[in-house]
């Protein structure tokens, strides 16, 4: 029997390759992976050759180890079960359903402190969401939305919509979102925004003078029109990781006059001003609160063999307008 991983070879071009199936060490745990999503934002800029090669790819990951340079293994969405546990691993390991920030691979070694215990009322599927979740609980953390404020959504992608759904639940005044696609414009609504218009509609929105802008597009366009229409002293909040896309924002008259804050959110780290009461492991409980309240059914565009992985980039890459959450799946278990 052997594993199989995904690998990014270079732009535009990503292959399976096959592998004997690691034997954990005495203090490491087998998994078998059943579904790992697959993240639009930073693999497509990977698969699109538009991250910069020399950057370590998640200094706070074991998993990531290394940089962005081609060929690399990549994914951080990997839910599985534990197969076989190490000599020195407690035997309570043995088939728990866990989460591991890891690799798109269908077998793979790791340290029980590197996964996460999946409650046992939540679906692998739904699971395989926990960081996109979480990506959008620390943008809240981030913006820290006040009560009655008009918030504006740039991006209503799988982060975008999932921040969303966390800021439906502030008593905001009104929560506004600007994405091109219409079909999501309409996922966006039923996340619980109470509009949503696409980029050519925005003059007409009534979006001028928002107190809290959330960028997450991935569009450097987006971040510019996010300045704009910040009222005085209100926040924009950037989100997206541009890779090596550069972005041409104005910041002259209105951005200097207005006093706009431009906020920096990483889910890699937390935010220092909450470091002395929020950790990870206090982040990832409300992450999981919030997955619980996402209807990631809704999300799930495609289902794909990881064998099947080239199409799963190229449906993400070029009809996103079909294409949102798609899993990779591998396969019925097989005995070791």
């Amino acid at each position: 029997m052997t594993a199989r991983q995904l690998r990014f070879l270079e732009p535009g071009a990503v292959s399976v390759a096959r592998h004997e199936v690691p034997t954990p060490g005495d203090d490491e745990v087998l998994v078998r992976s059943d579904t790992s999503l697959v993240s639009p934002g930073t693999e497509l800029l990977i698969y699109r050759g538009q991250a910069p090669a020399e950057l370590e790819a998640d200094a706070t990951i074991e998993a990531l180890s290394g940089d962005l340079s081609f060929p690399l293994t990549y994914g951080y969405a990997n839910v599985g079960t534990v197969a076989e546990v190490g000599a020195q691993v407690e035997e309570r390991w043995l088939d728990r359903a866990v989460f591991a920030f890891h690799p798109h691979e269908s077998h793979f070694v790791a340290s029980p402190d590197d996964l996460v215990s999946i409650p046992a009322d939540v679906d692998p599927e739904t699971a395989a969401f926990l960081p996109i979740v979480e990506t959008a609980v620390n943008l809240v953390l981030d913006a820290a939305p006040r009560l009655g404020e008009r918030v504006v959504v740039f991006g209503a992608g799988l982060v975008g919509l999932a921040t969303v759904s966390v800021l439906s639940s502030f008593p905001l005044d009104r929560l506004s979102v600007v994405e091109p696609l219409e079909a999501r414009r309409s996922l966006a609504t039923q996340f619980g925004a109470d509009d949503a218009v696409s980029p050519e509609a925005v003059d007409g929105a009534g979006l001028d003078g928002a107190d809290l802008l959330v960028e997450v597009s991935g569009s450097p366009a987006a971040l510019d029109e996010a300045v704009t229409r910040c009222g005085y002293d209100g926040r924009v909040v950037v989100g997206s990781w541009y890779g090596e896309k550069r972005a041409d924002v104005d910041l002259g008259g209105h951005f200097h006059r207005e006093r706009v804050s431009l906020v920096s959110s990483q889910v890699s780290t937390i935010s220092p001003e909450l470091r002395g009461r929020w950790d990870t492991e206090r982040r990832m409980a409300v992450a999981w609160e919030e997955l619980d309240a996402l209807p990631v059914e809704s999300l799930v565009t495609h289902r794909l063999p990881i064998e099947e992985a080239r199409r799963a980039y190229e449906l993400l890459d070029a009809q996103p307008a079909e294409a949102l959450g798609v899993l990779l799946t591998y396969g019925q278990p097989r005995e070791f």
